[in-house]
């Protein structure tokens, strides 16, 4: 009897060492075949290092639970000190003192399409004026298909949005169901910032993102001020050429982006393929127009052709990581909070599949090293940043919010 266990034992070991080695080499495979060939020499931009482990000790504290998948999570900015978490079916809950408010303050179901899959409410972001004007804006799927930015405002009641306000400000049609980006936010200079993806399918079938007169694949820009909205005037296609909402193109799916409140740079984190997952950073005070890449690259590699792709005119990321480390990137935040001050000027991001927390944070030649903090397991599909700056995680399966604390 104690043969056949140690036989057994020995077999489960030997199969799972080989799941394990197949895996690792599908993904060389992935990146080597189609969509992996390496960079020409020629794109020699700075690519990022790597450090086995953070020394900065932090640790997650659930802070609302109960959540039916919660997708992004954010402050008003009125001083209030409650966080608002956007459910993908459609609602907007308030977390106020460590407590979930049973009472939704908005439910927008009636404007989705679905909540099934990449689809359903996707963001939420606070007019700068929130305290006086009481607008807000979401971006969500509708009927069509379509992706939509939606302008509303709260009622009498400060816990309360109030739905017959809403007005479509922005809408794009989206070919297919997935790939629709969702973020929105206002950056420092007051204007609303949307990432939008590149309609879907695999392999971007209709080369949109690469397209300066497609809304899809990129980052827009808008003043949503007006009854519908205005195009800031140094908007690199305000004049000719693409769509003047057109900040940059070539992006595949930049699912969260965000901007650093103290150097105002936006950090986007855009989702691959079937290979490479990457983060894109760029300070916009020195003009838009920048090319991602995508889908001449995936990440740091060549995606269409498979191999010597030209990269002259295209933005490579600052980082990049491949399947066997994840599956879809989930952009954070850099950490501008007080708790954790070595954490201070750090940027943390994620993995949507493997839920593992890193750190990514330059030196002055700009060279970026990327170290994990540790493995949340959780399926992270957002960060979310409150007015102190104090970071929080949006655990999509589990229905949980939890916050970026200091650790033992």
């Amino acid at each position: 009897m104690r043969s056949r266990r140690a036989r057994l034992a020995l077999l489960v070991v030997l199969v799972f060492g080989a799941l394990f080695a197949w895996r690792r080499t599908l993904a060389r495979l992935d990146e080597a075949g189609a969509g992996g060939g390496a960079l020409p020499a020629a794109a020699s931009a700075l690519s990022s290092r790597r450090a086995a482990a953070s020394p900065i000790a932090v640790r997650l504290v659930e802070i609302a639970r109960g959540l039916r998948h919660p997708l992004f999570a954010t402050h008003a900015g009125d001083g209030g000190g409650r966080l608002f978490v956007v459910e993908q079916g459609g609602t907007i809950r308030i977390v106020r003192d460590g407590k979930l408010v049973e009472r939704p303050f908005l439910d927008a179901s009636k404007l989705l399409d679905t909540d099934a899959g990449e689809r359903g409410l996707l963001g939420l972001a606070f007019a700068p004026d929130y305290r006086r004007s009481g607008v807000f804006y979401i971006a969500h799927t509708a009927p069509g298909p379509a992706g939509k930015i939606t302008r509303l405002r709260v009622s009498d009641d400060p816990d309360r949005a109030d739905p017959a306000t809403a007005s479509t400000v922005l809408s794009m049609d989206d070919p297919a169901s997935n790939h629709n980006g969702g973020m929105i936010a206002f950056g420092p200079d007051g204007k609303l910032w949307i990432g939008t993806g590149d309609g879907g399918r695999g392999g971007d079938p209709w080369d949109n993102a690469r397209d300066p007169r497609s809304l899809l694949g990129k980052m827009l820009r808008i003043d949503p001020a007006g009854e519908r909205y205005a195009i800031p005037p140094d908007n690199p296609f305000a004049r000719s050429g693409g769509r003047p909402e057109v900040w940059a193109l070539g992006l595949r799916n930049p699912w969260r982006f965000s901007f650093d409140r103290a150097t105002g740079e936006l950090w986007i984190g855009d989702v691959g393929q079937n290979a490479r997952e990457e983060i894109d950073v760029e300070d916009p005070r020195t003009g838009g127009g920048r090319h991602y890449g995508w889908k001449t690259m995936e990440g740091r590699h060549c995606f269409s052709p498979g191999k010597g792709c030209e990269t002259k005119g295209l933005e490579l990321p600052i980082h990049d990581y491949g399947h066997d480390e994840g599956c879809s990137v989930t952009g954070g935040y850099v950490y501008r909070g007080q708790a954790i001050p070595a954490l201070v000027g750090h940027y943390l991001f994620s993995d949507y599949c493997t839920g593992t927390l890193w750190s990514l944070v330059r030196d002055r030649e700009g060279q970026a090293t990327v170290s994990t903090l540790f493995e949340t397991r959780r399926q992270v599909s957002s960060f979310g940043e409150d007015e102190a700056g104090e970071l929080y995680l949006c655990d999509h399966a589990g229905g949980a919010v939890l916050k970026l604390v200091p650790g033992s």
